[in-house]
């Protein structure tokens, strides 16, 4: 059984919560680097450390080689969160110096995400439609195929959907309320009337909804605690083999977060085929997506064949008056 955590111990530990409080208040959920610094406060009190001169940059090199971190960026993350401590505790007065040497590791490749086309999308929810019933799981086929649906279709993170409370669907106006979000900050995301008719039957299966608190979970077994995201995962790759997916060279397996990246490529490619000019929507995007800024939604549109195609189409579109105009001159 794992231990409860009981707080910040070693002879940083005062500074490390001043740090996580202060990155909080600036609107910060901040509990990944939360639990990057607890192990840290650990490493520090296993090792006796007593006093700040004691936190050299090689006690810092082998507390990071004491933390099995593979794969470059999340080793980058640890790196950069305590980084940021030092950096935070300088700017206070509290070190002259921070003792934090380390390079972050290079990413020799980047992952290509799989992007779920229309046709794929819908083969998914088919097959989340037809899961069995289990005893600790009723209504098992409907309450996937709403989460994925909703996933797909508006794009949100799937901690969003596993916190969404019933009170949070509001279909009378088209509206979900998306609390907590990444960046610890509440929005609202509108549905249409299909997405809408999805919620309403998924929710009209549950039973007569004056039943339960508007706070219950919107996607619960056990009509008391929600279904955790990485269930939710788990069942998504139960399902992936069963789509007989033909995956491109160059393009990672899917995973549960591409879909988020396949609703971005999909109103991308959507406002090229409308005419619609994408850099003036993109902000409209972030909002949408949750994000604070278009850099990070930037990110998520990948160049898929079809964007490509669009991409070209409109060029082709901007520049044939220029090519006319230099044939007859």
């Amino acid at each position: 059984m794992r231990s409860q955590w009981t707080g910040f111990h070693s002879v940083l530990g005062d500074d490390i919560r001043r740090f996580v409080d202060y990155k909080r208040a600036l609107g910060r959920r901040y509990d990944n680097e939360e639990k990057a610094l607890r192990g840290f406060d650990s490493y520090l009190a296993a090792q006796e450390v007593e006093d700040l001169s004691e936190v050299t940059p090689e006690l810092i090199d082998r507390f990071l080689a004491s933390r099995h971190r593979p794969r470059p960026r999340s080793y980058n993350l640890l790196l950069c969160t305590v980084r940021r401590l030092f950096d935070w505790m300088r700017d206070q007065g509290r070190v002259t110096d921070s003792p934090v040497r380390a390079r972050s590791r290079r990413e020799t490749s980047q992952r290509v995400p799989f992007i779920f086309d229309l046709p794929t999308a819908r083969r998914l929810l088919e097959a989340a439609r037809r899961l069995p019933d289990n005893p600790r799981a009723l209504n098992r086929g409907t309450t996937y195929y709403t989460i994925f649906a909703i996933l797909y279709g508006l794009g949100l993170r799937v901690g969003e959907v596993c916190r969404l409370r019933i009170g949070d669907a509001d279909l009378e106006r088209g509206l979900l309320v998306i609390r907590g979000t990444k960046f610890n900050k509440n929005r609202l995301v509108p549905f249409g009337p299909r997405m809408r008719a999805a919620i309403q039957k998924y929710l009209d299966s549950r039973g007569p909804m004056s039943s339960f608190a508007s706070d219950a979970p919107a996607f619960s077994f056990t009509n008391g605690r929600e279904i955790h995201p990485c269930t939710v995962s788990a069942t998504f790759h139960t399902l992936i083999p069963r789509l007989g997916l033909q995956i491109p060279t160059g393009i990672s397996p899917p995973r549960l977060h591409d879909l988020r990246h396949s609703f971005a490529v999909g109103t991308l490619l959507r406002w090229y085929r409308d005419g619609i000019d994408p850099g003036a929507g993109l902000l409209a995007l972030a909002t949408f997506l949750g994000h604070v800024d278009v850099t990070s939604t930037a990110t998520y549109l990948t160049m898929t064949e079809s964007l490509l195609r669009e991409a070209n189409r409109r060029f082709e579109a901007f520049a044939e008056p220029v090519l006319q105009e230099g044939e007859r001159q």
